[in-house]
């Protein structure tokens, strides 16, 4: 089908995808790809089985176990919550009976599936991603469409492998020029969100763009993409590349041979029209970015790492001066204070967002040589990540510095799996969300890059990791 006007890539993919259209604006979209984490409930596959229908494609869905997971072992019997074990029992017996493949514990490809997906090259440029997972939109650092859905929407996938969707809107953010030195991707994630507020995208697929995103690894667009979600977004992507291309080639579940070349021929056509129209555009300077850390209870509530706890009287409405009072009385936080003057009582590295070979390397290269001086943990995002640190000697530079090194698994981001921080304790922590209660009931979150939450290891509190850069 011919197409008279300009398109983003959001739109390219979406139509590309369309079974039908109806009067009412929902479309029917072909699912390319469907994950499972094992915090989807059993129902899902009831509801399936209930109806009478058989699973239309489960050779397109792909499960593992992530949430429940223990990081201190790989042993199912060492889980001692008889729910947690459930759920994890419950994921394996029924990606078993519908013929889904399953990375479990004793698979050296189990992960987050947010990091399994992409690291296997299951997630692929121009696909539709679906997951019962609000920070799918990860996957979208390939230059394809990843969706987080709730459970009826999964039910209907692994019966039907579509989905009704109403279309987006489309929201370009362009970040132009170059990082400074310590600054990372999440501080640029942080920053947008610090800008645009935690609903400033919302009912839009972001398409992250400019030198500076452009300039960004792989697993770099990944953090940048996993967290557009806590900006409202639906969910965001970047183009394709040659550096996209070259992470893809040779993973397991990526083309091969002559169907390597015929994808790259499609791929490269992978972009917005130079004369797309955008609902809406956001430019960022990079140059202006610096190391970021939040003081609130959401991802906006971040500030640079020079700056201070804001006052809310300052705040520009009385909703808002309210909501900051709230979030600092939570926090136990007083107005004015220097962020590098808040001590840290403990150091989460690990998460969907943050816990890829890059992630490990970034906090490794700060803690060698130093010593923690408060309780960190690292969790590597899957099996195979946690080999490879390991063959580079990551695991010996953390555990010399007084980290424990876990084993793959969501652990302290979300705290269902036996990890979690205690009541009125603070967390440096390189995961997604800082929500009241979610590290743990009455945990302290503050969100920062894999870079920054070592330097808060090694000092205590929050720091500018770029004191301790120097020459590294």
């Amino acid at each position: 089908m011919g197409h008279s006007r300009p398109r983003t890539l959001t739109e390219k993919i979406w139509d590309s995808h369309k079974v039908l259209e109806r009067d009412d604006g929902q479309t029917l979209l072909y699912i390319d790809r469907h994950f499972m984490g094992d915090d989807l409930l059993p129902d899902v596959f009831d509801a399936v089985r209930d109806k009478g229908l058989r699973f239309r494609r489960p050779d397109r869905t792909f499960a593992t176990q992530d949430h429940y997971v223990p990081t201190t072992s790989r042993d199912i019997g060492s889980v001692d919550d008889p729910e947690r074990r459930a759920m994890l029992e419950a994921v394996a017996r029924n990606a078993a009976a519908a013929g889904i493949t399953f990375f479990g514990m004793d698979d050296p490809r189990q992960g987050i599936v947010h990091v399994v997906g992409p690291e296997q090259g299951l997630s692929l440029p121009g696909m539709t991603i679906v997951c019962g997972d609000s920070h799918t939109a990860t996957h979208g650092a390939l230059g394809a469409l990843a969706l987080g859905i709730g459970s009826s929407e999964v039910s209907h996938v692994l019966a039907t492998q579509t989905l009704w969707q109403v279309k987006p809107k489309t929201m370009r953010i362009r970040v132009e020029g170059r990082l400074p030195h310590g600054v990372s991707a999440k501080d640029i994630i942080l920053s947008i969100i610090g800008k645009i507020g935690v609903s400033g995208a919302t009912g839009h697929v972001v398409e992250y763009a400019g030198s500076a995103v452009r300039a960004l690894s792989v697993e770099a667009r990944m953090t940048l993409c996993n967290m557009s979600v806590e900006a409202g977004a639906r969910a965001g992507l970047i183009a394709p590349d040659e550096a996209t291309f070259d992470y893809l080639q040779g993973r397991p579940y990526a083309p091969k041979d002559d169907a390597w070349q015929n994808a790259l021929r499609s791929w490269r056509d992978l972009a917005s029209d130079p004369d797309a129209i955008f609902d809406r555009e956001v430019t960022l300077d990079a140059t202006d970015l610096a190391p970021m850390v939040t003081w609130g209870i959401t991802p906006a509530d971040a500030g640079p790492i020079g700056g201070r706890v804001p006052d809310p009287a300052k705040a520009a409405n009385a909703e808002s001066q309210e909501r900051a009072a709230k979030a600092l009385a939570y926090m136990g936080l007083a107005p004015g204070t220097p962020f590098e003057a808040i001590a840290v009582d403990r150091v989460f590295i690990g998460s969907c967002t943050n816990s890829r070979l890059e992630d490990l390397r970034a906090a490794a290269a700060i803690v060698d040589g130093r010593q923690s001086v408060v309780p960190a943990i690292v969790v590597p995002g899957s099996g195979l990540v946690k080999r490879q640190a390991e063959a580079e000697g990551l695991d010996l530079i953390f555990r010399k510095a007084g980290f424990e090194w876990r084993e793959p698994g969501c652990s302290m981001c979300i705290a269902v799996n036996g990890d979690y921080v205690e009541p009125g304790q603070r967390c440096a922590s390189t995961s997604n969300r800082n929500f009241v209660g979610r590290q743990g009931r009455g945990a302290r979150t503050h969100l920062m890059s894999p870079a920054m939450a070592a330097a808060a290891a090694v000092t205590g509190r929050l720091t500018d990791v770029r004191k301790l850069l120097g020459g590294r």
